[in-house]
């Protein structure tokens, strides 16, 4: 028997509410790519999205802060609250596949605690939080129940347990619907961009291409932005500008909602 694992997980079921649990899907962009950190299973070939569980006497924002600390190593993660996943068919989808490979995985790491075991096993429902982070800037950990911690491409993702497939797909709908008012571009862009990599971006975001002259026609046209030196890469009259944002004008446009679409 695995004894200090089985002490945790007792203080989970001590510390923690019942039936509650939060997942998170945390989007970063790399190589103009829109990417999501997972987590692979111990001893199983099965990633699920990064979740915990909520101290008795924690808030759920608190919660969720802390699970994104846990992942990413960072504190201060622009993150947002999008909907509740509360189906009785949750816990079943998967059926016995899921139930086999639960039970193998407890068994593979020693873990024996009754309580625990029917807790994991119960019904949850789990609120989902979407999170948005420079990747440069993370560092993914694991938890107890995994091996890895992984950033995955959004259009190459590997088996997901449960209904994380369809929580991802909640976290985008609603991110699209409520993209001219998140801190898209000043959370998942670097210090210094062009404005080929804020369209990319978008088109990532979107699912579609976007006219060039005219999105940066738009972009431009905020005032968010200031112009630095030129990306030389090559000749210098066709090098394009870098830019960065001004976060003041940003952050107080994107209260109001930046107003056009798409």
């Amino acid at each position: 028997m695995n004894q200090e694992l089985n002490e945790h997980v007792a203080q989970l079921v001590n510390d923690c509410l019942p039936g509650n649990s939060i997942d998170c899907v945390i989007l970063g962009y790399e190589n103009q790519q829109l990417k999501i950190l997972l987590l692979q299973w111990k001893n199983k070939d099965v990633w699920s999205l990064p979740g915990g569980f909520i101290l008795k006497e924690e808030d759920i924002d608190q919660a969720a802060h802390r699970i994104l600390e846990e992942r990413t190593g960072l504190k201060s993660i622009f993150l947002n609250q999008f909907y509740t996943f509360g189906s009785r068919e949750r816990s079943q989808m998967n059926g016995v596949i899921q139930a086999k490979r639960t039970q193998e995985m407890l068994r593979e790491l020693e873990i024996d605690n009754p309580d625990f075991v029917r807790w994991i096993q119960g019904r949850f429902i789990t609120t989902g939080y979407f999170a948005l982070t420079d990747i440069r800037k993370t560092y993914p950990q694991p938890d107890f129940l995994s091996k890895k911690c992984e950033w995955k491409a959004l259009d190459d993702l590997p088996e997901l347990i449960l209904d994380h497939g369809q929580i991802i797909e909640k976290a985008l709908e609603h991110l699209r619907i409520q993209l001219n008012y998140l801190p898209i571009g000043l959370s998942l862009l670097p210090e210094k961009f062009t404005m080929q990599d804020i369209q990319k971006l978008y088109e990532a975001l979107l699912q579609k291409k976007l006219e060039r002259s005219n999105f940066q026609r738009k972009m431009l046209s905020l005032g968010i932005f200031i112009r630095l030196e030129k990306q030389l890469t090559g000749a210098a009259n066709k090098a394009p500008y870098l830019y960065c944002f001004d976060k003041v004008k940003y952050n107080k446009l994107v209260s109001k909602g930046i107003g056009f679409s798409y």
